[in-house]
């Protein structure tokens, strides 16, 4: 059985997402709910890199490793 990796919600300022990460949100389904603000997705896909309006994290949007 693969250990699951739990982050602390908005622990850090930037996180990047890859295309199989989307849809977006923050905090994300790898982050603990409960220690974070209400869950919002996010448009990543429109600039490449979107902050989050509640704690100011930057998501940026990177290339899937081949």
């Amino acid at each position: 059985m693969a250990e699951q990796i739990t982050l602390k919600s908005c622990s850090e300022q930037r996180y990047d997402v890859r295309r199989s990460d989307l849809p977006l949100s923050c905090p994300t389904s790898e982050m603990t709910a409960w220690d974070a603000h209400p869950k919002v997705y996010l448009d990543v896909e429109a600039m490449g890199e979107v902050l989050c309006p509640y704690c100011g994290s930057l998501y940026v949007l990177v290339e899937d490793q081949k």
